[in-house]
């Protein structure tokens, strides 16, 4: 009797044994590559892990557009698109937000330092400068800046106080200037002073590209450019939104096909200039379209325009530092807004 039990518990343990290595092999959990101390084996994991994300990435996006073609041929409404979760849409909420039945910001506009510019009633002139000490990169910046800027004038700064050229531009009409300033031969820092009565932005500077450096530029052209601006949203964005579209003249030439453009992105202003071309391509053959032919057995001809952008430069990055009341004053000037280090503890906090 005693053996016959030990066999009949020797079979359940061997009959178990296989569902127990399964679900042992269901339970292993996956090495990470970041714990993995030899180098060529963390590589091998980290590039399987990958392709492994990667087709079942695939798979997914073939199951959706399966489940999108199923719902139009049975007549129904498709399954609602999900949007990614990203640092700009789940920013802080943010009282300065601008609303677009905001009465008193539209009621502001009209009477604002910039209202007689973007009227119309009176044209941009801009002077540009630098700082005393220039560098070899200045002058070449401060060309191409000449040449994206209309009605823009440089003048060499010499040992005069930027106070003085302030002065001496409200005498001869400009209404806005533009200072230029490096450090080790590098420019780092632009600010806009918006004449006669301010405000003064100060802005750092980063990610200089000049023309020449880029690949496949094209030379701009003497037209009225198109400004873009996009993603100012909150009170304080539209302020600088106004500040940098009073730098340029409110009657574009479109037939310049020429765009500046000020991109606003998690506080980080990107600059690009292009000029931009409309093309008629004839559109690749589908499966549909192989079979529809005409009744001499050709293929008709569908064209499809396109558009093509070459960009002129130069390419740079600005962020807000600070924005000051009236004209520029380091010692008496009130500030409407200075960025502080304990601003930036939180990635999902934007203040333009």
């Amino acid at each position: 009797m005693a053996k016959d039990k030990r066999k009949r518990s020797q079979s359940v343990d061997l009959d178990e044994e296989p569902s127990r290595v399964e679900s042992n092999k269901e339970k292993k959990p996956k090495v990470l590559p970041s714990l993995i101390k030899n180098k060529d084996k963390r590589s091998q994991v980290h590039a399987k892990l990958k392709k492994e994300k990667k087709i079942e990435k695939r798979k997914q996006a073939k199951a959706r557009d399966a489940a999108h073609k199923r719902a139009l041929e049975l007549g129904e409404e498709p399954p609602v698109k999900q949007t990614p979760r990203t640092i700009e849409n789940a920013r802080e909420p943010d009282e300065t937000v601008c609303q677009p039945d905001d009465e008193e910001l539209f009621a502001g506009n009209d009477a604002d330092e910039f209202s007689m510019i973007l009227k119309q009633e009176t044209a941009p002139k801009i002077l540009i400068t630098t700082c005393r000490f220039n560098s070899s990169r200045g002058p070449a910046f401060i060309k191409e800046l000449l040449s994206v800027i209309p009605n823009a004038h440089y003048f060499k700064r010499g040992t005069y106080e930027l106070k003085k050229i302030v002065e001496y531009a409200k005498k001869r009409e400009f209404t806005s200037i533009v200072v230029i300033h490096t450090n080790r031969r590098e420019p780092d820092a632009l600010v806009i002073i918006n004449l006669p009565e301010g405000p003064t932005a100060h802005f750092k500077l980063s990610n200089l590209i000049l023309r020449k450096d880029i690949k496949g530029h094209g030379n701009p052209t003497g037209h009225m450019p198109e400004l873009v601006l996009n993603n100012f949203t909150t009170r304080l964005g539209h302020l600088q939104c106004k500040m940098i579209q009073s730098l340029f003249p409110q009657d574009p030439n479109f037939r310049g096909r020429r765009v500046v453009t000020f991109h606003n992105q998690r506080d980080f202003i990107f600059f690009r200039h292009h000029r931009y071309i409309f093309e008629s391509k004839e559109a690749k053959d589908g499966p549909k379209s192989k079979a529809a032919k005409d009744d001499k057995g050709k293929k008709p001809s569908q064209e499809r325009v396109i558009a093509r952008l070459q960009e002129c430069g130069p390419r740079f990055t600005l962020k807000l530092r600070s924005l000051q009341h009236g004209t520029f004053d380091t010692k008496g000037g009130e500030y409407e807004w200075v960025h502080k280090g304990d601003m930036d503890t939180s990635r999902r906090r934007f203040f333009l």
